[in-house]
């Protein structure tokens, strides 16, 4: 009996010392921030442009074009010497608190990028308890970070979900870019033997007329919001922009193609056969070599023929060998300019180093200290491709070959 009066104390104690919501926090006290902008002005301030969701606007939304609607988001912005100062004095023009647990996305300036860099934002994202270092970082190119968290998007209600999830859909379908987290960014600035590698976003359009509800009331935006490059870091600041084929590059060797589409030139037709790409593996190994580190690189791609622009008979195993040969080299060439580019830089962007640190510890104890600067720009890597066309399409023949022999 006495074993069940302890037990039902015990249940009771502890029922009130969990009792309660210490740390609740009502929907109407709290603005959610879904986008943080990074800018400076000509004094050296940080300005911060804070997009916030409107709730209430989310749900009935700006489907229909009424002229009366309002928009899913509101932006505001403040500046402070430091990023916590900027946050805090952003208090002066919201009645509500800033709640940074649901923002998904950070814009960087590029100049400030260039000038300053991004280790100091980074210190400030990491340290606060509240903000997930899972967020997407992007890098405003050639306009302000203002500039794209004010810019009202068509589709998508929320510009910070449709920056995301362009992000998304073209890592997946075109493989210039890729989405990066803060939390895969600091990872890259503290290790020796990688650079981080940002994707850059612009306004396509005219950016004042994107801040306005009208922008997103017709079927042709005078704005949108563009994936634009990839931005190239050293020593945590912004050297250079990779784009098109040399950007490719770039993902091609950290593994990140998802798919993309590869134009070949076939008997004298400049890009006649389109090749897509449906899976693709890298894996990259170092190893020392009279006392120098080499790179080798191994590319795996298959893919389906798309399209062909010449007349050409996909039934004849010869034709299938001389395209995966001529797609061979072709991807061969965008890897060799997208790593000369970087040597160029002194910036390794693919993780060179830490293929070194992996394979032969000691050796890199005394490459680490003048890896980018010394080693990395005369590194010797091996490129190897393997290309395979697993499927020619609906047809192995083009339609048009009958009609070129009848005439």
């Amino acid at each position: 009996m006495n074993r069940k009066w302890m037990f039902l104390f015990l249940m009771l104690t502890g029922l009130a010392l969990t009792s309660g919501c210490w740390g609740k926090k009502e929907l109407t006290d709290i603005a959610l921030v879904s986008a943080l902008g990074i800018d400076k002005n000509e004094e050296g301030r940080y300005v911060g442009t804070i997009q916030i969701i409107n709730p209430g606007n989310v749900a009935g939304g700006l489907q229909g074009g009424g002229g009366g609607q309002a928009p899913s988001i509101t932006t505001y912005s403040a500046t402070g010497d430091n990023m916590v100062e900027m946050s805090r004095r952003a208090s002066t023009k919201i009645s509500r608190r800033l709640y940074y647990a649901h923002t998904n996305l950070v814009v960087i300036n590029e100049e400030l990028a260039k000038e300053e860099g991004i280790t100091k934002i980074f210190d400030a994202f990491d340290r606060d308890p509240e903000f997930r270092t899972t967020a997407t970082i992007i890098i405003a190119h050639d306009t302000k970070a203002a500039d794209i968290l004010k810019t009202l998007t068509g589709v998508d209600k929320i510009p910070a979900n449709k920056v995301i999830k362009t992000l998304k859909f073209t890592e997946q379908r075109w493989g210039e870019h890729m989405e990066v987290s803060i939390q895969e960014g600091i990872k890259d600035l503290v290790s020796p033997g990688k650079e981080p590698v940002i994707t850059g976003f612009r306004v396509n359009g005219n950016a004042e007329q994107g801040k306005k509800l009208e922008n997103v009331q017709q079927s042709a935006l005078e704005a949108i919001l563009q994936a634009d490059g990839l931005a190239v870091f050293k020593d945590g600041k912004l050297v250079d922009w990779f784009q098109g084929e040399t950007a490719r590059g770039v993902t091609w060797i950290l593994d990140k193609i998802q798919g993309t589409d590869i134009n070949i030139n076939w008997e004298g037709e400049q890009e006649a056969i389109a090749y897509q790409v449906i899976r693709q593996k890298t894996k990259v190994s170092a190893n020392m070599k009279n006392g120098q580190p080499k790179i080798s690189i191994h590319v795996r791609a298959e893919g389906d023929i798309g399209e062909v622009m010449v007349p050409v008979d996909l039934t004849v195993p010869s034709v299938l060998f001389n395209i995966e040969k001529t797609l061979e080299k072709e991807i061969q060439k965008e890897i060799n300019h997208a790593i000369q580019r970087a040597q160029k830089n002194q910036s390794d962007i693919f993780g060179f180093g830490e293929a070194v640190h992996r394979s032969n510890p000691k050796a890199w104890k005394k490459l680490k200290q003048d890896w980018n600067n010394v080693h990395f720009p005369q590194l010797k890597a091996d490129v190897t491709v393997e290309a395979f066309v697993r499927r020619t399409g609906l047809r192995n023949k083009p339609y048009f070959s009958n009609m070129e022999s009848n005439q």
